[in-house]
């Protein structure tokens, strides 16, 4: 007796322990797909385009003159022995309401840029990060030349311009007027794109990537829709991933990203 009550015991324990494993199982593979921002970011930069030997892409600081003085980084592509080489584009990195230039320091999208040959130039737009507020961008137009001053205070003569979200108060009416200051856009959700009409998107010739999350079904979809009107556009939607896709989808952000600028080079 004392031997079948000692298996029984022993089976009992055997099977709340697998169930307990079986209802554990679902939360601990959740957990391994999930992993935090700093290891995405780690994986992102391990899994990136190399570097070149011994290269140092350095990000710099600094503010404008002007009204409202503007903070910017900047990321410079190098050579071998670490001096500064001529870039392919110059890239003006715009941002949502949420982030600031920081946002693509710490993502990996300046070093990404750098280490492709490109110039990674972004901006806190006033009232974000580290630059003031202004009451005087209330117009497009005031708007609109505000990123003119900038582009042209740092000598970049066709940038391509990148705007997710709110920054398409900027970007959108930028790309209306200005657009042959322009060599390449990557809109991202951006907002202000039914401001405009379809004659007016058919008129500009700028290469555009549209790109926005599979699951941002408000913004997202809603600019993609009224941006397909411009007649030189790529889509990229990134599956699975919500209205900052860049955040979501790091490496198929940048991949696509550096595929749609070697298209212009």
């Amino acid at each position: 007796m004392n031997i079948l009550r000692n298996r029984l015991v022993v089976l009992g324990l055997v099977f709340l322990a697998t169930l307990l494993l079986y209802l554990l199982l679902p939360s601990i593979r959740q957990s391994s797909m999930e992993p935090s921002f700093e290891a995405q970011r780690m994986k992102l930069m391990a899994t990136s385009p190399p570097l070149l030997p011994n290269i140092n892409v350095s990000i710099h600081t600094g503010q404008l003159p002007g009204d409202p003085p503007l903070f910017f980084r900047e990321a410079l592509p190098l050579d071998k022995a670490g001096g500064q080489i001529l870039p392919k584009l110059q890239v003006v990195l715009l941002h949502g309401q949420a982030f600031s230039s920081k946002t693509w320091e710490e993502l990996g999208t300046m070093a990404v840029l750098a280490a492709n040959g490109y110039q990674a130039l972004a901006m806190d737009l006033p009232g974000y990060g580290n630059s003031p507020n202004s009451e005087a961008l209330k117009s497009d137009q005031n708007r609109v030349d505000l990123l003119s001053r900038f582009m042209e205070s740092l000598g970049v003569r066709a940038a391509v311009l990148l705007s997710p979200s709110m920054s398409g108060h900027y970007s959108i009416p930028f790309l209306m007027k200005n657009n042959a200051q322009l060599r390449g856009f990557i809109p991202i959700a951006p907002v202000g794109t039914r401001n405009y009409s379809p004659m007016q998107y058919q008129s500009i010739q700028t290469p555009t990537l549209i790109m926005f999350g599979g699951l941002d079904t408000n913004l997202g979809a809603q600019s993609h829709k009224n941006l397909i009107q411009l007649p030189n556009h790529f889509v990229l939607k990134l599956e699975g991933a919500r209205h900052a896709c860049y955040m979501d989808k790091p490496k198929e952000f940048h991949q696509g990203l550096i595929d749609f600028l070697s298209k212009l080079t």
